[in-house]
């Protein structure tokens, strides 16, 4: 069994967006309208490599607006928030799609957003809405978690780890592996999850004892999840040797969406009480040269018609309070009522300091 290019790709976005790859640019143009009928204006969307949507959808926001979409990629999250912040006032495209909460404050500091109200965001809870003046509309969320190879805990007659204090009993010495919180945003959050668990200063003891039990760190979610964690596809062929690895909730339903043969049932399962809730935005650039398009652009991007979509183009879930999730998310994804959340500011206050202490305790 193997997870496609194009499964990989939609499961690294959602999911917190850590591979990097070389830009490049989709035009979508169904829809455009009969034949010798101008062409629709272009609107762009610049986004982390892993932005994906269905061309029919696509299509049908061409059709309610006279606007294609051109999807310019530039990098992982923090990759592509950078350049973003480097041509602030002459930004690459209209609208930015993927910055997350993690990452947030380091856009509007920046002043690469103008605000816009987007039409039909009270739809959205209130608690996705992080940025009171408008900058940035919720897109979508997901759950950063340790995942567990069901298979390897069977066999071993032990039971996988639910929290994060079980991670650092000795049955689980040298089980698991994490992303670099420097490098990764699905390491960031989990980094981010063990100190809403314990506090500012309580979280640090906590790696302390990881590190004791064997953790091992690499710097991307592609080389945790599909070298070295065990219970994935990419993993298996790889041979790696660690059942437990920081992924997403939405995970599972990933392995059985593209398995080849497609199992029944999943072949990971999620431990719920290390879960971080991770979610992402929209927001229309500073200097854009198409605004129009660009708020009709994020108007549509929480329409239901889009929100709908979205969970098996990207493996993430819809914000809108309408939109119904796929049948595959709700028989193999993992229900996680309790993540562990932090105030954007207060990840603005801490972020760097803390990613250096990390280094300094699990690095060295």
């Amino acid at each position: 069994m193997s997870i496609k290019k194009a499964a990989a790709a939609a499961l690294v976005a959602a999911l917190g967006v850590t591979t990097l790859a070389a830009c490049g640019t989709d035009d979508v143009r169904e829809g455009a309208g009969k034949s010798g009928a101008p062409a629709p204006k272009t609107v762009t969307l610049v986004s982390h490599d892993s932005f994906n949507a269905s061309k029919e959808v696509l299509a049908e926001f061409t059709k309610q607006t006279g606007f294609t979409v051109k999807v310019l990629k530039s990098g992982d999250a923090g990759e592509a928030v950078n350049k973003e912040i480097l041509t602030k006032g002459s930004p690459q495209g209209d609208v930015f799609f993927g910055v997350d909460n993690t990452l947030l404050s380091r856009a509007l500091d920046n002043g690469i957003f103008v605000p816009y109200e987007a039409k039909g965001v009270d739809r959205v809870p209130a608690e996705y809405r992080l940025d009171k003046e408008h900058r940035v509309t919720p897109v979508d969320s997901g759950d950063i978690c340790v995942n567990y190879d069901k298979k390897y805990f069977a066999d071993k007659k032990l039971a996988p780890p639910v929290t994060f204090d079980d991670l650092t009993e000795p049955a689980y010495r040298n089980l698991l592996v994490v992303e670099n919180p420097e490098r990764s945003s699905p390491g960031l959050g989990f980094l981010l999850g063990t100190a809403a668990e314990y506090g500012d200063d309580g979280w640090q003891d906590y790696w302390t004892k990881l590190k004791a039990n064997g953790v091992k760190t690499v710097d991307s979610w592609e080389l945790a999840y599909n070298q070295e964690f065990s219970g994935s596809a990419g993993g298996r062929q790889a041979k790696g040797d660690r059942p437990l690895v920081v992924s997403y909730a939405s995970s599972p339903p990933a392995e059985v969406l593209y398995g080849e043969p497609q199992p029944k049932v999943a072949p990971t399962g999620v431990s719920t009480g290390t879960c971080f809730r991770q979610t992402e935005f929209v927001g229309l650039l500073n200097g854009a040269k198409n605004p129009e398009g660009g708020k009709a652009l994020i108007d549509f991007l929480i329409s239901k018609k889009f929100q709908e979509d979205m969970p098996l183009q990207m493996f993430v879930n819809p914000v809108v309070k309408d939109a119904a999730l796929p049948e595959l998310f709700t028989k193999h994804g993992a229900v996680v009522d309790k993540p562990g959340t932090m105030a954007p500011e207060k990840i603005a206050e801490k972020r760097e300091a803390w990613i250096q202490q990390w280094s300094s305790l699990v690095l060295k």
